[in-house]
């Protein structure tokens, strides 16, 4: 079976919500339509990464449920996992600790996390709306690797 990866990464406030979300189901609906398989690699991170995951969630159940894995990748396990682990079970199809990322400082780990899921994506699936933040930096590193990416907000 062809498994294609994508990534989402974002700010953690988003200004146009409606329109971000919009969108993005959009492309979640091509993406189930148009390949054999399909990783959704999320963060939990901010409202983007919420929202992602909540689109995913919907699309999935309205549209193709049988050809995805919604995957939640942890930079470490922290206290909220550990206490509330069955309930995110429940939610998410699998749920990864990124094992770079757990190895190293805490104030890094966001970003080692960030690379690693880069590095295994097909495609990546940024919402930045400003100059600057992680999301900002991962869409560089992932323009410098050479991985395709879009930004759902357009302006940028």
């Amino acid at each position: 079976m062809n498994t294609y990866t994508v990534s989402f990464f974002g700010h953690r406030k988003i200004d146009n919500a409606l329109e971000i979300e919009s969108r993005l189901e959009q492309l979640i609906r091509t993406l189930l339509r148009e390949h054999e398989y399909i990783e959704f690699l999320v963060g939990r991170d901010g409202e983007f990464d919420q929202m992602v995951s909540s689109a995913i969630r919907r699309c999935k159940r309205e549209y193709r449920s049988d050809n995805s894995a919604h995957i939640w990748v942890l930079p470490y396990v922290t206290a909220e996992y550990r206490d509330n682990e069955e309930s995110f079970r429940d939610y998410y199809d699998e749920i990864e600790v990124c094992e770079a990322a757990a190895g190293c400082h805490y104030k890094n780990a966001h970003q080692t996390r960030n690379r690693a899921m880069v590095s295994r994506s097909d495609m990546v699936v940024f919402c930045i709306q400003r100059a600057r933040g992680g999301a900002w930096q991962t869409m560089k590193y992932t323009r410098e690797q050479g991985v395709p990416c879009i930004n759902l907000n357009a302006s940028k």
